[in-house]
């Protein structure tokens, strides 16, 4: 289900991916540079938790994604893998509307934390959950998740956790 383009002239579609969605989230991952995992992972979180993915299109052609899930042992936190945004997109403020969008589903409706990690050198998105937090009215805690040490080879900065929350909702 398509959810309704903000203003008349705008052209992006957002919504639940679906399977054939995942090879196109695979090719943003892989053109933007982000760390790219197997195109089964892409597959997967299209067909199992399309509930808490989105990806918005533009004339048919996928430029924008947020993979995420809600967490087995929390159910009241949404965890973000990955936001991806296509270049010509940038300025748009559509990472933010795609976690807004992914926030606002019935899937998400107790959820109260959405957590997120993040390189150091990852000033876009550190910005991004910043700014989520800030408009929300909520507190956003960053600490060491995963240490540099802790990744296979010398290729890895470390992951910072960033936790937003309690993000309030009207009754």
């Amino acid at each position: 289900m398509a959810v309704t383009p903000i203003t008349e002239k705008e052209a992006l579609v957002f919504s639940k991916p679906t399977v054939e969605d995942g090879a196109r989230m695979w090719e943003l991952a892989k053109k933007l540079g982000l760390d790219l995992n197997s195109s089964y992972k892409y597959l997967m979180m299209a067909e199992y938790f399309s509930e808490t993915c989105v990806v918005v299109k533009e004339n048919d052609e996928l430029v924008g994604f947020v993979t995420g899930f809600i967490l087995p042992e929390r159910q009241d936190t949404v965890f973000v893998w990955q936001v991806g945004v296509d270049g010509s997109q940038r300025g748009r403020g559509l990472a933010s509307r795609m976690l807004n969008e992914m926030l606002e589903r019935t899937a998400c409706s107790e959820v109260q934390y959405l957590e997120a990690t993040v390189t150091p050198s990852n000033d876009a998105s550190q910005k991004l959950f910043r700014r989520l937090a800030r408009k929300n009215d909520t507190a956003c805690h960053v600490s060491e998740c995963f240490s540099e040490d802790l990744f296979p080879g010398d290729q890895h900065e470390a992951e910072l956790s960033f936790k937003i929350g309690p993000i309030l909702r009207e009754k």
